[in-house]
C-alpha cells in the first residue's frame, strides 16, 4: 500500500505509519500470522565426546578496534564444556579442519558432530560416476575428511535444534566481548589470546556433570593429519611434474627408477600449507610448507585463491617450480 500510495497519489509514509493507521480504522492485516511450533527440549548426551556441536559466530568482536571476525568453536553436547575455540576471518574448510584437528589430537575422536547446513558441511551437488557406482552420497572435504575417521556427521533442520551453541555466542558476545574490550585487543592474535585466557574459566562456571565415561576414541596423529587435509587427483605430465593450482611440482627420481607420468596421482593439502603426493597409497614425493608458501596456493591471476587450503592472506603467490 505505501508504494502504491506514493505511486499514484504522492504520499509518502512508512510502512508502520499506514499499519497504524489502518489498525486505529479497525482494518488488520489479511496474512495470518504462523503459529509458533511446538518443540521439545532434545536430551543431553550422556557422556562427553559423544557429540559436539560446532558453528561459527561472525561478529564485530573487537568492536571496531581491529578487523571484524568470526569465532568458530565446538561445545560438548554433554557437558557444556567448550573443547575448542579460535578466531578466524570467516567460516571455511581450512577453518574447520583446524578446529577438529586441535581438538581430535587433544582429547580423541568424538562419537558425531552437530551443525548446521553451512556448504562446509553440505553440498547439494549432483555425484560423480564414481560416487554413483558405489552408491555413495556427495560430501564436502570436511564430510569427507570426518568420515574417513569414523565420526558421523549430524546436519540440524534449524538454528532452535542446536540450540546449545547458539547460547554460548551469546554468552561470548556478552562476556568475551567484555574481556576483549578490558584487554583493549585490536588485532586476531590479541583477540586469540584474551580467548584462550577466558576459555578455562568459562568451562568452570558452565560445565554440567556428564552422568557416563568419556566416550573419545583414540587416533594418532598421523592418521589425524591424513584424514583432516584437502585432496584432489592430479595427473602426471610426460617429465614427471604435477601442476596444482598454478604450481609446478617436480617428482623427485628415485630408486629403483620409476615414471609416473600419465599416472592418476592423489594430492594431499595439509593443514601447514605441505603437500604430499600419493600413488596407490603409497607417498612419493612431499614438500613441506615453505616450498609451497605456506598456508595456501593462489592462482597465478592473483586472486585469493588461498582461502580454500588456508587463512586469507593478502600475499599473492607467483609460478614457483618447486622440488624436494
Amino acid at each position: 500500500m505505501t508504494e502504491k500510495l506514493k505511486e499514484h497519489e504522492q504520499i509518502e509514509l512508512s510502512r508502520e505509519k499506514v499499519r497504524q493507521i489502518l489498525r486505529f480504522q479497525g482494518i488488520l492485516t489479511p496474512r495470518k500470522r504462523r503459529a509458533s511450533k511446538h518443540r521439545s527440549r532434545r536430551e543431553r548426551r550422556l557422556a562427553e565426546g559423544m557429540m559436539l556441536q560446532v558453528d561459527g559466530s561472525p561478529h564485530d568482536w573487537l568492536q571496531g578496534r581491529g578487523p571484524r571476525l568470526c569465532l568458530i568453536g565446538a561445545i560438548d553436547d554433554a557437558t557444556g564444556k567448550v573443547v575448542g575455540a579460535f578466531f578466524t576471518e570467516a567460516e571455511s574448510s581450512w577453518g574447520y579442519l583446524r578446529l577438529f584437528s586441535e581438538i581430535f589430537k587433544r582429547h580423541g575422536l568424538p562419537q558425531s558432530i552437530y551443525s548446521d547446513r553451512h556448504s562446509v558441511f553440505w553440498t547439494d551437488r549432483e555425484p560423480t560416476i564414481e560416487e554413483q557406482l558405489i552408491n555413495k552420497r556427495p560430501l564436502t572435504e570436511v564430510g569427507r575428511a570426518l568420515d574417513e575417521l569414523g565420526v558421523t556427521l549430524i546436519l540440524a533442520g534449524s538454528p532452535q535444534a542446536k540450540g546449545r551453541i547458539e547460547r554460548l555466542w551469546g554468552t561470548f558476545q556478552d562476556r568475551l566481548v567484555s574481556e576483549l574490550r578490558l584487554a583493549k585487543a585490536d588485532t586476531v592474535e590479541k583477540a586469540q589470546a584474551v580467548l584462550d585466557r577466558y576459555r578455562p574459566e568459562h568451562n568452570r562456571k558452565f560445565l554440567k556433570p556428564a552422568q557416563a565415561k568419556p566416550a573419545w576414541r583414540k587416533a594418532s596423529s598421523q592418521q589425524i593429519n591424513q584424514a583432516l587435509c584437502f585432496k584432489e587427483k592430479r595427473t602426471v605430465a610426460n617429465d614427471n611434474t604435477v601442476t596444482f593450482d598454478g604450481v609446478i611440482f617436480q617428482i623427485p627420481k628415485n630408486y629403483p627408477p620409476r615414471s609416473y607420468a600419465h599416472k592418476r596421482i592423489d594430492v594431499h593439502v595439509l593443514l601447514d600449507g605441505a603437500v604430499q603426493f600419493f600413488y596407490q597409497q603409497e607417498k612419493i614425493a612431499a614438500f613441506d610448507s615453505k616450498k609451497t608458501h605456506a598456508f595456501g596456493l593462489y592462482r597465478k591471476n592473483k586472486k585469493r585463491e588461498g582461502f580454500r587450503y588456508g587463512p586469507i592472506s593478502n600475499q599473492s603467490t607467483p609460478y614457483h617450480q618447486l622440488s624436494p
